[in-house]
């Protein structure tokens, strides 16, 4: 293969594209990977086209290994099955909805979950079909209330979707180890650093849950490791370890006048200075704040919800969505509309609100919180005895130097990364929902149960640039670039006509080659656009030509050493990656 930027569509950028927020989008753009054609929506130019390709590949040939079979499903799809599996409203305004024009309700494929299942119901009625690895990779729809950072968060993105389809627990935890390996394979060959962590399986449904976060500062992501064993989870999937239990005999609840306190330090401070309980050494984690959200539920009427968190921590509102999937939360500001509810004096005592609670504020620990009227405080207010939760919540901020709630003895640390692929035991909520049984060994009816497994393709190849790249353009690894080599004509004379020679040589060696055969366009414009493109190996047809020497620069370490042209194509091809044909 030989491409000609003579006659490629492409087109290099000198000045930054204003629209670009992250490194991978501003790069892409740049080097010609992909041009923006709505927002949320991407057009893959002949390069990144061929990236796209390459990473698609290596998926396809790890899920072959693993006894995957790929079909594939139309991406516009009816209401009925959604509406079964309760999905339609549970995605709310999430998904791209439309009608046809006898007014039936079809919707845009945000996963397939549904599809898979009735296809297994259609076409198998035996043990003898199972187990079972079905995969697509495939254009998926979700209506993102703000596209942001180009391929890492769009509208319109490519995804492979898995599914593991058993007829027993061990069958499936199995099926679900056999993904998790392959899904490191894939990800070391695309050169993706990345980290297993724990994580919640929203909307999907199903338990056993994990994500693998590429390691960038531009993630959306944050997730925590331990300094004193291997944890590692998504914060939203962290939990709060209990403290021990508070026997201490503490004093009755005391109301106290706590005027112009409306933040949690000018409480501390008025108590410290007022030595309420006869304590100077208040502090915000002494305290407890009750936060009310609106908690919108998918179908339903809006509930509001007050929970309570000790005063040091926020609510992190990526946690409690987490915890309340499918439904969402707000923060709550109509006070006016509560009289009961007092803004700022919230305590959990007597209130007429469904409250919940952090872990931390376990039965015998006592809080210094709102009193529930205007400019008013109490302390000694102990969970268990002047209230009672209707539950705990994962909802308080995670940071830096929390305990670890694996080991118990380290502290957590904090990372950031872009969720590249999430794998999940999703058990028989599909198959209980269509009510797929087929016959068992026993003559005896058996249901599947089922795991999913996914990789945000086009993601990916943003994930990659990502940690690929440096001040002058993209790093491809070797397996993804979208040419093994570059090969530049510098210009004068002779020069284009001999790396149009080596270039069609190379390619007769089995290397897929972009050669640089633009007339009336300078060397330096030529060498900055290879640097930004970003194939790994340059091959430069210039000023050595003349005693038959090319200039070999290697786009990764920055090494250059003039080569006898006789020699190039033996050098590359040995440092071409191989490709198994799995």
């Amino acid at each position: 293969m030989v491409l000609r930027m003579s006659t490629m569509l492409l087109k290099t950028l000198r000045e930054e594209p204003v629209e670009a927020e992250v490194p991978s989008h501003r790069l892409l753009l740049r080097a010609g990977y992909i041009r923006r054609a709505a927002p949320g929506g991407y057009t893959w130019l002949p390069l990144g086209k061929l990236v796209l390709d390459q990473v698609t590949r290596i998926i396809r040939e790890e899920m072959s290994a693993i006894g995957g079979q790929e079909v594939g499903f139309p991406s516009l799809l009816t209401r009925e099955a959604y509406d079964l599996s309760g999905r339609w409203t549970e995605y709310g305004d999430g998904i791209f909805t439309l009608k046809d024009r006898r007014g039936a309700d079809h919707l845009l494929a945000p996963t397939h979950e549904e599809m898979f299942t009735l296809l297994v119901q259609d076409m198998t009625s035996s043990y003898r079909d199972f187990p079972l690895i079905l995969f697509q990779v495939q254009t998926k729809f979700r209506d993102e209330a703000r596209p942001r950072a180009g391929l890492l968060r769009g509208r319109e993105f490519l995804m492979k979707d898995a599914y593991s389809f058993d007829l027993s627990e061990e069958g499936l935890i199995e099926a679900y180890g056999k993904h998790r390996a392959a899904y490191q394979r894939i990800f070391e060959r695309l050169g993706l650093e990345h980290t297993i962590v724990s994580a919640m399986s929203g909307a999907m449904g199903g338990s056993a849950s994990e994500e693998f976060l590429a390691a960038a500062e531009v993630g959306e992501d944050t997730f925590v490791g331990c300094t004193g064993c291997d944890y590692a989870a998504n914060t939203e999937a962290v939990v709060t370890p209990v403290p021990p239990a508070d026997d201490r005999e503490h004093g009755p609840l005391t109301v106290h006048d706590t005027p112009d306190t409306p933040t949690i330090a000018s409480l501390v401070d008025l108590a410290n200075a007022r030595a309420f309980d006869g304590r100077t050494d208040w502090t915000a984690a002494d305290t407890l704040k009750n936060v009310v959200v609106t908690v919108h539920h998918p179908g339903k009427e809006d509930e509001l919800l007050v929970i309570g968190v000790p005063g040091d921590r926020e609510v992190d509102l990526k946690r409690l969505d987490a915890v309340l999937s499918p439904s969402t939360a707000t923060m709550f500001d109509d006070f006016a509309s509560r009289p009961d509810l007092v803004r700022g004096y919230i305590g959990p005592q007597g209130i007429k609100v469904r409250y919940l609670a952090d872990p931390r504020i376990a039965p015998g620990t006592a809080w210094l919180t709102g009193a529930n009227e205007p400019g008013r405080h109490a302390t000694s207010v102990v969970a268990g005895r002047d209230f009672t939760p209707d539950g705990a919540i994962e909802a308080a901020e995670v940071r830096a130097g929390d305990p670890c709630p694996e080991c118990g003895t380290g502290e957590l640390t904090m990372r950031r990364g872009i969720e590249i692929a999430h794998i999940f035991q999703l058990g028989r909520r599909y198959t209980d929902v269509f009510k797929v049984d087929v016959l068992g060994a026993d003559g005896k009816p058996v249901r599947p149960t089922m795991g999913s497994y996914g990789i945000g393709v086009s993601r990916a190849v943003a994930s990659i640039v990502e940690q690929h790249h440096d001040d002058r353009g993209i790093v491809w690894p070797d397996e993804v670039a979208p040419a093994d080599v570059h090969v530049v004509g510098a210009g004068k004379e002779g020069q284009i006509e001999a790396a149009l020679t080596l270039a069609a040589e190379l390619a007769g060696a089995g290397l897929r080659v972009l050669v640089d055969d633009r007339r009336n366009v300078s060397a330096g414009v030529k060498f900055t656009d290879a640097e930004l493109i970003g194939i790994p190996r340059c091959v430069v047809v210039g000023r050595r030509l003349s005693d038959g020497y090319a200039e070999l620069r290697n786009r990764r370490t920055g090494e250059r050493r003039d080569l006898p042209l006789a020699e190039v194509t033996g050098e590359l091809v040995t440092a071409a990656p191989s490709r198994p044909s799995r």
